[in-house]
């Protein structure tokens, strides 16, 4: 398994537009410096009135397939 670690922060507008398929994927960079993209999909449970905010542990199979996501206390 293979993990990273991003800190993201998506207003509900931005948000709004990836959820209505404007875009599919979020580019960010994780905390190791690593440019990284992964479907918006995966942080749908996370939004809030505010959008999405936080730190997250994002786990990848070997093949670089989504495992699972977590919010970081």
């Amino acid at each position: 398994m293979q993990e990273i670690i991003v800190d993201i922060q998506i207003g509900p507008e931005e948000w709004i537009k990836l959820y209505n398929g404007a875009a599919r994927d979020v580019h960010t960079t994780a905390r190791d410096g690593r440019s990284v993209r992964f479907p918006a999909r995966i942080l749908s449970r996370f939004y809030l009135r505010d959008g999405i905010r936080g730190s997250f542990r994002i786990l990848f199979d070997d093949q670089g397939k989504f495992a699972s996501i977590e919010r970081l206390q």
